[in-house]
């Protein structure tokens, strides 16, 4: 037994702290443990009324302002190196009409570079390779939609003989727009069919609980067909393109709240 007057042994007292230290240790870990829980758990919405889920769309339609031109050149000759070299030297050329249309560089970008073998096929022979095609494709940004068809004019009289296209888009600040005018509208739609829901139930719309915006969709343009137009007999053709309309939609996902 220990005198009350002469402090206990430091061993003594080191075996009386750690089975506190380990407890104060299990408490906090507790404690941070449940924050932990709380902050991770969702989020319950406690009513008395009724919870209405509207699913609604909305669109709204545009005039496309940009359009996206394929071209390129396709070069053959007997070997790789003067296929190439001949490539080049055209496609210098037709990307210099792009330029001189008024397109800047990066409205310009270089989708494929190939290089490839042709055969000719024999009975009873191995196939023997009689030449190389080379080809060069760029995907041309254009920004003033009355200028395509005079592009694509400039573009094949320089050499090119490879175009897709167009396909057309819209300027994405006016897209944003009209996007948020698509939610407007859905918005106001949803909230008419539960105004509907509502007094068919004999209740009243209390609130909205959430909104969920889902998948924005504008669907491209089909590719037209560009059309020949003579202004008058013995005139140069011009290419004719109609870019149309695109359709801008958003679809919401809104849970109202009914009650008395």
């Amino acid at each position: 037994m220990l005198s009350p007057s002469r402090p206990a042994p430091l061993s003594t007292r080191r075996s009386v702290l750690r089975p506190l230290v380990l407890a104060v240790t299990l408490a906090f870990g507790t404690a941070a443990a449940m924050t932990a829980t709380a902050q991770t758990s969702p989020a319950y919405v406690a009513t008395d009324g009724t919870l209405l889920s509207v699913s609604a769309q909305a669109e709204v339609k545009r005039v496309p302002d940009i359009a996206t031109v394929s071209t390129g050149v396709v070069t053959q000759a007997t070997d790789a190196n003067a296929a190439m070299r001949a490539n080049a030297d055209q496609m210098a050329k037709v990307v210099a009409a792009i330029k001189a249309a008024g397109i800047a560089e990066r409205d310009i970008q270089t989708s494929g570079i190939n290089l490839n073998p042709q055969y000719r096929y024999a009975e009873n022979q191995p196939p023997q390779i009689t030449g190389y095609q080379a080809s060069n494709n760029v995907n041309v940004v254009i920004r003033d939609i009355a200028k395509v068809g005079k592009i694509l004019d400039a573009l094949v009289a320089t050499g090119a003989n490879q175009i897709n296209g167009p396909t057309f888009d819209i300027d994405e600040k006016i897209k944003e727009v009209a996007y948020d005018e698509a939610r407007q509208a859905a918005v106001a739609k949803a909230q008419a069919r539960a105004e509907m829901y509502a007094k068919t139930l004999g209740l009243k719309v209390r609130r909205i609980v959430s909104v969920s915006e889902g998948g924005r969709f504008n669907p491209p343009m089909p590719v037209p067909m560009m059309a020949m137009r003579m202004e008058k007999a013995g005139a140069a053709a011009d290419t004719s393109v109609s870019p149309g309309e695109s359709a801008l939609s958003i679809d919401l996902d809104v849970v109202f709240e009914l009650g008395k």
